[in-house]
């Protein structure tokens, strides 16, 4: 079309513009940017989302459940395990081992890690000595448990851990305990007591002093990887042993005792016995035994009435012992002497329908005697006249109705009476013995209080405790005087006339020293009533008299071969651990003591002979009476006595006496007068006074 001026007329564009190639590769590349940004602005929103998601998840993990984390990760990796202190040793008073403690090995397993509870029991089983079919089920048990740690076998021989450790079993742990060991097996093993599987002291001292011998348990961290298996150890808290004990108990003595008693036991087919030697000067118990005893290394093959310290649990009514008690309060509030006659006819009194008779119709006694033949009616009247508020006092004052050791958990107070309820019957029962009860070791400690002049004193097991290397010794205690000293010596004189010429004559006597002692008999109570057949036979006793070393108290419960009496079941065997004990000790005789060694000079093998005082003639009219009093360190004129007499007065001055002969003191080595001086012994010639008559002498 052409337009006015004849040219060509344009028409306007009205579809799409046309872009030049500049401007449409720059558009094209405006697109690909826009695709980008928005492909990454996608992916920084999901990378952010994702960031925020960690960071949540670890604020969770690190913050929020870190806690409960750690700890479930501390039960798979990490496991404490307790180590055991090693318990202090007990020896006796000269360094002989009792008890100490030595590591065994312990089989445990990880229950979580064990298929087959049941196969592994019995494989582990298989492995051990003596392995029964209970012990196979409970091992099974323990491993279908859900917890991470139970105890397979305990305490098991290194031949048994081996056999087992051989099995290569996965799961199972072993590890190493602390066992005591008792290497002299049953000896002292009523009074040591036993330790269980938790290194806890059950009875005995191990009880008593458990927490001083048991030490500080220790801890041991262990690290496991994925398959349990150890990767490292750290020790947390170390263990530390325990403290020592040194015991007053004499292991030689020990053992003299228990042979004496189980052969004494034995020999009268009796049910048990205790026998006791304590020093009564410290308090001191040198032997302490029970019959029947136990192997404390295995004391659950031991039935528990075997486990019991006889000595210190088990009381009994001591019957004639306890007059000793009776006529020490009579003879301490001045009511009677030695020498004041009782009549003790008819034989016996009554109470109501109650009879209580002697053994014998004694007739009028001196007390002396009533206590040397131990008259009951004799005992009674003595009681009577003491009263009951009196007697009570003394029955405390010599520790009766209360634990006297300290050393003895669950040791028994015996039983009295309260005096304000004793009646007459009541407290005649009280006054030969009946109708009290008392322990082994309380009898020990009283007639100690005659043996060593008044004192009661503590009677005690434990001689040294040793800490951290030093030793801290214990002392003698004193609770109290019970009597003075002077009825002390009153009391030995007729505790010497029951070994003399009383009940245990021929039963107690030892050559070369003189005794103090007493016997006794009780029925024993079965059913509520006083058995005729069983009887509790006792005796106690020290030597030597006059300067005692040690008391002994032996009992006898329900001897059924030779009789049941204290003189002829427990004296003898009294009698047996006494001489044992003396000569063990070093003991010097009191009597007839063996003469100096000398040796003489110019090959005199003779050596020289005991040098007497000149001979001075006896007027044989003279009454042979008491000794006269001289003055301190002077020698007593002796002659005319009984060699009995003659030795007491001797061994009242700490002299040692030899005789030769037979009668009454003729001569002696030391004049009457002259100083004692360093002299340690005294020789008496022996014989028969001339006497004098109208027609002349006779021999």
């Amino acid at each position: 079309m052409a337009d006015e001026h004849g040219g060509r007329f344009k028409l306007p564009w009205t579809g799409p513009a046309r872009r030049s190639p500049r401007r449409a590769q720059s558009a094209s590349a405006l697109d690909w940017r826009n695709t980008l940004r928005s492909r990454l602005l996608v992916c920084a929103v999901l990378l952010s989302l994702w960031t925020a998601a960690i960071e949540a998840r670890l604020v969770y993990l690190q913050v929020i459940a870190h806690a409960d984390l750690m700890a479930r990760a501390n039960r798979q990796q990490l496991r404490t395990v307790t180590v055991a202190a090693k318990r202090g040793e007990i020896v006796d008073r000269n360094g002989h081992l009792f008890a100490y403690s030595v590591d065994s090995d312990t089989i445990a397993a990880d229950p979580s890690s064990i298929d087959q509870p049941d196969d592994v029991a019995a494989r582990v089983c298989a492995a051990l000595d003596g392995c029964d079919a209970t012990q196979r089920r409970l091992m099974a048990e323990r491993l279908r448990g859900k917890g991470q740690f139970a105890y397979l076998a305990r305490q098991v021989s290194p031949d048994e851990a081996a056999r087992v450790k051989s099995l290569k079993i996965d799961g199972v742990l072993f590890f190493k305990e602390s066992r005591r060991y008792y290497p002299k097996k049953d000896l002292a093993a009523s009074v040591l007591g036993y330790v269980g599987r938790d290194n806890a002291g059950l009875a005995g001292l191990e009880s008593t002093f458990d927490q001083q011998i048991r030490g500080h348990e220790g801890r041991l961290l262990v690290q496991n990887d994925a398959r349990r298996r150890v990767m490292a150890t750290r020790e947390e808290r170390p263990a530390t042993a325990g403290d020592s004990l040194e015991l007053t108990i004499d292991e030689y003595l020990q053992h003299v005792v228990e042979r004496e008693l189980r052969a004494g036991v034995a020999e009268n087919a009796a049910a048990g016995g205790t026998a006791v030697i304590l020093n009564p000067q410290s308090g001191e118990i040198l032997a302490m035994a029970s019959w029947p005893t136990f192997n404390p290394n295995e004391y659950n093959a031991s039935p528990v009435p075997d486990r019991r310290n006889r000595a210190i649990q088990d009381s009994y009514e001591p019957g004639s012992t306890f007059k000793v008690v009776t006529a020490s309060a009579a003879i301490e509030e001045g009511l009677i002497g030695p020498d004041d006659a009782i009549d003790c006819s008819p034989g016996y009194l009554t109470f109501g329908p109650r009879r209580i008779s002697d053994t014998h119709h004694y007739g009028v006694l001196p007390f002396i005697d009533v206590i040397a033949k131990s008259s009951n009616v004799g005992a009674i009247k003595v009681g009577m006249k003491l009263g009951r508020e009196r007697l009570g006092r003394y029955i405390s004052r010599f520790g009766f109705g209360q634990p006297v050791a300290p050393d003895f958990r669950g040791e028994n107070g015996g039983l009295v009476w309260n005096p304000a309820q004793l009646d007459a019957s009541a407290l005649a029962s009280v006054s030969m013995g009946y109708q009290v009860a008392v322990t082994p070791l309380q009898m020990a400690a009283a007639v100690s209080v005659v043996a060593n002049g008044g004192e009661f004193v503590e009677p005690h097991v434990v001689r040294a405790v040793i800490r951290n290397g030093r030793r801290e010794a214990v002392a003698r205690k004193v609770v109290r005087r019970a009597i003075s000293s002077e009825t002390a010596a009153t009391m030995t004189t007729i505790m010497e006339a029951v070994v003399e010429r009383g009940t245990a004559k021929g039963f107690a006597q030892l050559e070369g020293f003189t005794v103090a002692g007493k016997t006794g008999t009780a029925s024993k109570i079965v059913n509520n009533r006083y058995s005729k057949s069983d009887y509790n036979a006792s005796f106690v006793g020290f030597v030597p008299s006059r300067k005692p070393v040690v008391t002994i108290v032996v009992v006898i419960d329900s001897p059924h071969a030779h009789g049941y009496y204290g003189a002829s079941v427990s004296a003898p065997i009294f009698k047996k651990i006494a001489q044992a004990t003396l000569q063990h000790l070093g003991v010097p005789r009191t009597v007839d003591p063996d003469g100096p060694v000398i040796v003489a000079k110019g090959g005199n093998d003779m050596g020289p002979t005991p040098v007497f005082a000149p001979k001075k003639s006896l007027d044989p009219s003279a009454p042979l009476g008491p000794v006269a009093p001289l003055g301190p360190g002077q020698m007593p004129d002796l002659r005319g006595l009984s060699l009995r007499a003659a030795v007491r007065t001797l061994t009242q001055i700490g002299l040692t006496t030899r005789s030769e002969g037979s009668g009454l003191v003729l001569e002696q080595s030391l004049e009457p007068g002259a100083p004692i001086g360093d002299a340690s012994g005294v020789v008496l010639k022996l014989g028969r006074l001339a006497a004098t008559h109208a027609g002349g002498t006779r021999p």
